[in-house]
């Protein structure tokens, strides 16, 4: 799948999340999840027009990483024209607009999703961004179905938006009044499939957990690529697994206790650096806990990852779940020779 002159392979892509997918995560779903494309936390265009430090700290992207989208917010068109033109400046391959943010600190700026209850702004925002970054790099749309039931306004938007210039977009097929709550309806993407008549790619986002969704969404909607989002938070194996189970059919296995905790320690060494320990150790108090979901011991594991300060204190904890697991394998052995 190609968006604008950029060919994404596998077409699988991380989505955008707030406090997530800084650079440390970005770059370990590229090495160990292979995917296709990486997009930044959703990054406020009002910040930018006003130099924010931190915000421009944002722009974190690394050649590992390419293809990187940076993804904006915002609800006024010049504004947003001009965070599209620093962002490309700073090497962003594509920019990416949020209109699917639901949260209010977002929407009730009229940015995100809000925009989705006036199509009129939401064009003009596209518009303005798409003539301010011209043939540089691609932009891109995220969205909703709808800001709610009473009208699924995804499949409007989607042919404006291509006929302004959009290169892709991407359907989280819930309703912003849903949140995260409910089922996906595919069936939206489908209509947007449909509606943009092969003008541009359309990328399904919801409920993809495991290979079987994806491949399931794509035969069910048409839909060019998929985006994984919160399923990915400490599982970028699913990345690598939905790319390869897409090409070949075939499921590649999960990942041991080992791998999983030596993939935790380069995101906790990674985040360290980037944002020094005392940030960053508050940020992977929640960013780890999600690499031990399901696993033996994982309820110890997350109490013991809320009191870390140091990065010594990490690799402690990741030490002993290694250790523990050395054990368990060896009794297990053990066992089964006791057994045969």
């Amino acid at each position: 799948m190609r968006i604008g002159n950029i060919q994404i392979e596998p077409p699988v892509i991380l989505a955008p999340m707030a406090g997530i997918t800084s650079h440390p995560f970005r770059a370990i779903c590229k090495r160990v999840g292979h995917v296709g494309l990486v997009v930044t936390e959703l990054i406020s265009s009002h910040a930018i027009h006003y130099r924010n430090q931190k915000t421009w700290g944002m722009f974190d992207w690394t050649d590992e990483e390419r293809p990187a989208f940076c993804q904006l917010f915002g609800g006024d068109p010049a504004t947003m024209a001009e965070a599209a033109q620093v962002v490309v400046e700073n090497g962003a391959d594509g920019v990416d607009i949020n209109m699917g943010c639901w949260v209010p600190k977002v929407a009730k700026t009229g940015a995100g999703a809000a925009l989705l209850k006036d199509l009129c702004q939401a064009e003009a925002v596209v518009k303005a961004v798409v003539d301010a970054v011209g043939d540089t790099v691609p932009v891109t749309v995220k969205v909703r179905s709808g800001w709610d039931s009473k009208d699924v306004t995804a499949v409007r938007f989607a042919v404006a938006a291509a006929n302004v210039g959009v290169k892709a977009i991407t359907v989280h097929a819930r309703f912003a009044s849903q949140g995260f709550s409910g089922v996906a309806d595919w069936s939206v993407i489908g209509r947007v499939k449909e509606a943009v008549n092969g003008s541009i790619p359309v990328i399904g986002n919801g409920d993809i957990e495991t290979p079987g969704d994806a491949k399931r969404m794509i035969a069910e909607t048409g839909c060019d690529a998929v985006m994984i989002g919160r399923a990915a938070m400490g599982n970028p194996w699913l990345l690598r697994r939905i790319g390869f189970y897409l090409e070949t059919g075939v499921l590649l296995p999960e990942p041991d206790v080992y791998e999983r905790v030596e993939v935790a320690r380069d995101h906790a060494r990674m985040q360290v650096a980037q944002q020094g320990e005392h940030i960053g150790c508050r940020e992977l108090r929640g960013l780890l806990s999600h690499y031990f979901k399901g696993m033996p011991g994982a309820p110890r594991i997350r109490e013991s990852l809320t009191k870390i300060s140091t990065l010594s204190d990490i690799e402690a904890i990741l030490d002993d779940a290694n250790e523990r697991f050395t054990v368990r394998e060896a009794v297990a052995e053990e066992r089964e020779l006791v057994a045969a």
